[in-house]
């Protein structure tokens, strides 16, 4: 079904770029989730064919890829390893938004690029244990302060996505005297940053989405590179969908598997494999309908942005997009796991490993309950703005 959403050369490039590794890719994937750690193979051969460039655009030397590229590369790397999806995926993501949105200075704008072009990996550094999501507007603890060397910097991150391979962290943190939250971009070399290694999670454990920890850390005056008007940052930000598309890919692997073991399971019992059963085709069917509707509802959303006409009608769509195909993607691991049976639990069955990763997208932001307030919000005043007209 995929093939259908697969529409032009360069798609078509990247798409075998990616086949092109792919074993080497799923076959580090189990170890990366039983040592809970990076997928740094992973990382070399994605680096080897220029990923973190995918989405700079090409006038800056990049690929220029759209969001709708991004989605179709990054559902199809979580397909072959969930853990190096998400954790390279806010790359492509960070550096998509950062370079539609001209955040940053010219100047900024251009030597990064040149970071990109070689390689670096960056992430955005937000989230705090005492603010949760920072999509929810807590104000960050982690506090910035002017000095005659630039801003002094301290603070702790948490979900720190990528860390062992991050070169950059994009970083925010309450600026007193602006009464403000800035974004402050900091090299991993810098004096005073340093990562805690204690992700301990049972979901994405290769992420290695330990705390970075700030102390008493330099950053010149330059660097303090956004000040958002808004936590979040306010806009429509179509380079999120990289994160439904990780679990999506999920979704489509565990279908692959159960598809695969329904075709070839037989018991004594049986003439015929059980993909004959009506029981476990009516399984099969509804994971086929989930993974149809949730990839039209990603691929269109991605479709829309990437149309600038289109792209200034849409409000919640991000939202929308991720709520369904993380929900879907969940229902779907759980019917391929039905269709395997206890032998999905089994420690060596790859089921198990993709029912506990996928269920991780229920926090990645933007988060569910905000998701339906803010559609009801909408329609409420959608209503009363119909009232008065």
């Amino acid at each position: 079904m995929k093939d259908l959403f697969i529409k032009t050369k360069q798609q078509h490039h990247w798409m075998g770029q990616l086949t092109s590794i792919a074993e080497q890719i799923k076959a580090q994937a189990v170890e990366v989730d039983e040592q809970s750690r990076f997928p740094f193979e992973a990382h070399k051969l994605l680096l080897q064919i220029g990923y973190p460039k995918l989405t700079l655009p090409k006038e800056y030397g990049g690929e220029g890829l759209s969001v709708y590229d991004m989605v179709l590369i990054q559902e199809t790397l979580a397909s072959y390893d969930e853990n190096a999806s998400l954790s390279l995926g806010w790359t492509l993501g960070v550096v998509g938004e950062i370079y539609e949105k001209k955040l940053w200075s010219d100047n900024l704008l251009e030597t990064f690029a040149l970071e990109v072009k070689k390689g670096a990996i960056v992430n955005r550094a937000v989230s705090e244990a005492a603010t949760g999501s920072p999509t929810r507007g807590g104000r960050p603890g982690t506090n910035a302060v002017a000095t005659s060397d630039g801003w002094l910097l301290n603070g702790r991150k948490i979900f720190t996505t990528a860390s062992p391979v991050l070169d950059y962290f994009l970083t925010s943190a309450w600026i007193e005297e602006k009464e403000q939250i800035g974004f402050f971009l900091i090299h991993k070399d810098v004096q005073g940053v340093s990562i805690e290694e204690n992700w301990e999670m049972s979901a994405m454990r290769g992420t290695s989405s330990h705390d970075l920890v700030l102390k008493d850390v330099i950053v010149s005056k330059d660097y303090l590179v956004e000040l958002p008007n808004h936590p979040s940052g306010g806009k429509i930000n179509g380079w999120i969908l990289h994160i439904p598309a990780t679990y999506l890919g999920i979704a489509q692997a565990a279908r692959d598997y159960a598809l695969h073991f329904a075709n070839h399971h037989q018991p004594n019992s049986l003439n015929a494999p059980i993909s004959t059963l009506p029981n476990v085709q009516q399984l099969l069917g509804d994971i086929e309908l989930k993974l149809h509707q949730a990839r039209f509802v990603l691929y269109g959303v991605a479709e829309a942005y990437d149309d600038a006409v289109r792209r200034n009608t849409l409000t919640n769509e991000m939202a929308v997009a991720k709520h369904t195909v993380t929900n879907l993607a969940i229902d779907i691991v759980d019917k391929a796991m039905r269709v395997v049976g206890a032998k999905s639990l089994q420690l060596t069955n790859p089921l198990q490993r993709y029912y506990r990763n996928v269920r991780a997208g229920l926090h990645n932001p933007p988060m569910d309950d905000m998701t339906i307030i803010k559609l009801a919000t909408a329609a409420i005043e959608q209503q009363k703005l119909n009232e008065n007209k």
